[in-house]
């Protein structure tokens, strides 16, 4: 990709000296903000900037969060307040907060004052509360409202607010202490009488969340409940924020799902990553000798049917490929917050499930293969390739019911353990999925042939 863009430096920097306008802009719409990014990764800060200002708004704003550090750093560094404020005004808070985090200390006390006060005052709430919070994330663009207003007043005192706040739809009802009573939509004030006091007509609040609840477990709430927007409030049940749906996008893709996932890739050492992983490697390497143990305590088996040394392969890959499945789905799902260690028996029951409906045509395809292609390999008098082809196609069904158990199992465990799951489930599951395959194929195996 950097090649990439270093070839179309060149060609980047020769528009920028004809000066087309149109080109630039259709350039920063040409693709994803991050491809666009990427393309732009070559040039001077300046030359980076002149083109980002070709793009409108909200574009600009996100083609600039996927550049790298250092270039948005000096590209800030050149530009004057109203620059950044327009710059920082496309953001997210999570997006804003982010970048202003990366900034040098000097460049931050800078930047600062280049943004409104409603964003500086969302900036200093969000640094009070704990990384991955709630109240980390909330913004303060909300409109509140006095029980004793009447619905008139009311009306009036939104009007008032409005060029500042963008959530208008949904008024919280506060109390003289700021103390979270209820909210009222706009809807309700309008077809109210004009001399309602809006305590009489606001609706109780059922669904919040404390300043101190985990970011996530907000965003699946306002999904779950199908909210606009979700009030913060803090320990005194004082309103002191709320998040919007719009914001859940930018939480929701940020990725939540292990300890290590707050580490970038490229960011660890060489070092790092061999010591995050050498333990598991080493461990699990000597655990797989059991499966040379499990091969050599059936050697006699195998000598009398060598047809089942030749579906050996087949039973593990297919145990592999169906166990690796389940994992990577509940990784992806604890990721995104769709579950969590306590739904383990309907992600089980859903697993076993599926895994049953998986082990039907394997199950036939193995017996087919066995039955019509196996004619040519040693069977001992007494027993029918029949036989053979149904305890082979049976011990594949068992290895890919057992598989896709163990599949969701070890995630969902990593987890519980605060172990990274994508590190340890799927090499622990290589491992055991070829030490359980090898055993139920083999007892399997001597069960129906009876040996």
């Amino acid at each position: 990709m950097k090649n990439k863009n270093l070839l179309l430096a060149p060609e980047l920097e020769d528009v920028l000296v004809t000066g087309y306008s149109k080109i630039l802009r259709d350039l920063s719409k040409s693709g994803h903000p991050a491809e666009i990014a990427g393309w732009i990764s070559a040039l001077s800060s300046d030359k980076a900037w002149m083109i980002l200002q070709h793009a409108d708004t909200f574009l600009r704003s996100e083609i600039f969060i996927h550049l790298d550090k250092d270039l948005q750093v000096r590209i800030i560094s050149d530009l004057n307040r109203k620059e950044i404020a327009f710059l920082l005004a496309g953001m997210s808070l999570g997006n804003r907060d982010n970048l202003l985090k990366q900034l040098p200390e000097s460049l931050h006390e800078s930047v600062l004052p280049a943004l409104a006060q409603a964003e500086r005052e969302d900036i200093r709430r969000s640094s009070l509360y704990r990384e991955g919070s709630a109240g980390a994330v909330m913004t303060s663009d909300y409109a509140s409202l006095s029980q004793h207003l009447t619905t008139s007043q009311a009306i009036e005192r939104l009007r008032e607010i409005a060029p500042d706040r963008d959530t208008l739809y949904c008024a919280y009802v506060v109390d003289e202490n700021s103390k979270l009573l209820g909210f009222v939509s706009l809807k309700d004030l309008i077809v109210a009488r004009r001399d309602d006091k809006v305590g009489d007509i606001m609706r109780s609040v059922s669904i919040f969340s404390r300043v101190d609840d985990k970011k996530e477990d907000a965003v699946e709430n306002i999904e779950k409940y199908d909210l606009k927007a979700m009030p913060v409030i803090n320990d005194d049940d004082v309103l002191v924020g709320i998040i919007t749906r719009k914001q859940t996008l930018d939480i929701k893709f940020i990725p939540v799902a292990t300890p290590a996932a707050d580490v970038m890739y490229m960011e660890t050492s060489v070092r790092s990553h061999f010591r995050n992983r050498y333990p598991w490697v080493i461990a699990l390497a000597i655990l797989s000798l059991v499966s040379g143990y499990i091969v050599q305590s059936f050697e006699g088996l195998l000598m009398q049917f060598t047809v089942l040394m030749t579906f050996m392969p087949m039973l593990a890959d297919t145990g592999g490929n169906t166990g690796s499945q389940s994992a990577t789905l509940v990784i992806r799902a604890l990721a995104l917050k769709e579950i969590s260690t306590k739904d383990v028996l309907r992600i089980l029951e859903r697993e076993f499930r599926v895994a049953m409906l998986l082990s039907l045509p394997l199950g036939a395809i193995a017996f087919g293969r066995v039955f019509f292609f196996g004619s040519g390999s040693s069977v001992l008098d007494g027993f029918s390739l029949v036989k053979i082809a149904f305890a082979i196609s049976l011990a594949l069904g068992l290895q890919v019911i057992s598989s896709t158990i163990m599949g969701a199992l070890l995630p969902l465990g990593a987890t519980k353990l605060k172990l990274d799951p994508a590190l340890v489930a799927t090499p622990v599951l290589t491992t055991i999925v070829d030490i359980t395959g090898l055993l139920i194929y083999f007892t399997t195996a001597k069960l129906i042939l009876g040996i």
